[in-house]
């Protein structure tokens, strides 16, 4: 039957809201615990290049790529394997040694949720509020980033799920985009991109966007990419904080709301009276019936005095024909 459909889109309308609601990170407006933070300046892709020589014989290159505020864009004359999937913010690419030749392309986070069920899923913690000791210093804030998985195509439990943790720390000396090294994952632009692996350790450490780590963390073995940026755009500045919500209603509010009960009251005293004492039916159940029947006539009636009055105020000067 065709009635049930409008209750059925209806849910699916609200489902989808909550489900944006749910997914989406605005980085121009970020409140947490009454801070308010916004990391708009820097938005757009920056790639972070990164060897992980944690095991002695082998060697890692990663070049890792993160927009905090809209997912990654397709790069031009790149094929479609070399790249995360549409919806990325985080991606990791594993280079085969200095050479060219990609081993592995890792979507960490972004928001999947139309084609593969997986939302961005942000978790935003203000540091000062952290469980962590060495985080009850700093100041700024950890974004949680969920969605990813290696390998991606994999269904069901298989593969590796992934996350990103990026720690915007406090920094007024710095805007962010200090040593920061575009997004440039063309070919031909692979050597360039190798040779600023290797500068020295005084240029390394004045950059603003840092890798800590890439891992596989707890029994799950969830890969898990730690990133710390330093930045005066997570400082608290003052005024940033949300003013608090008043919990008390106002006089217009009480007033709507004992006017409501007042009638309803009334309608329903109205009703049951007349009801018990005449054995009133239909619109004689309501007190004063007719009076309510007549409320749109006098509505009319009264709408079309006023526009006479307007409409004649000004004609014949007050005479009549005789």
């Amino acid at each position: 039957m065709p009635a049930p459909r409008l209750p059925r889109t209806l849910s699916a309308l609200l489902a989808l809201t909550s489900l944006v609601s749910a997914v989406t990170l605005d980085c121009a407006d970020i409140v947490v615990d009454k801070q308010r933070f916004d990391l708009s300046p820097l938005k757009g892709p920056h790639s972070v290049h990164w060897l992980d020589d944690s095991s002695p014989s082998i060697t890692s290159n990663y070049t890792f790529t993160i927009d905090i505020c809209a997912p990654l864009q397709r790069t031009k004359g790149v094929d479609k394997e070399e790249e995360c999937p549409h919806g990325t913010r985080v991606c990791g690419i594993e280079r085969d040694g200095d050479g060219p030749k990609i081993v592995r392309v890792i979507p960490i986070a972004g928001n999947y949720e139309h084609d593969y069920g997986r939302p961005l899923d942000p978790k935003i913690t203000r540091l000062k509020d952290s469980d962590s000791h060495a985080d009850a210093s700093k100041e700024g804030l950890r974004i949680e980033l969920h969605g990813g998985k290696w390998p991606f195509e994999e269904k069901g439990n298989k593969g590796h799920q992934q996350r990103a943790l990026v720690e915007f720390i406090c920094d007024a000396e710095r805007d962010g985009l200090e040593g920061d090294e575009p997004d440039k994952r063309e070919k031909e632009e692979q050597a360039e991109a190798l040779e600023r692996r290797d500068e020295d350790d005084k240029k390394k450490k004045d950059k603003s966007l840092k890798v800590i780590s890439y891992k596989f963390e707890g029994d799950n073995k969830v890969g898990v990419l730690r990133m710390e940026w330093r930045t005066r755009y997570a400082c608290e500045k003052a005024g940033s904080a949300v003013p608090a919500k008043s919990t008390g209603w106002g006089f217009f509010t009480w007033f709507i709301i004992i006017l409501f009960l007042a009638v309803a009251s009334y309608l329903i005293f109205g009703s049951w009276l007349n009801y018990n004492r005449y054995g009133a039916r239909g619109w004689d159940l309501l007190p004063h019936g007719d009076t309510i029947r007549d409320i749109p006539y006098l509505l009319k009636d009264w709408a079309r005095s006023i526009m006479s009055t307007i409409q004649g105020g000004g004609s014949r000067g007050g005479y009549s024909a005789v």
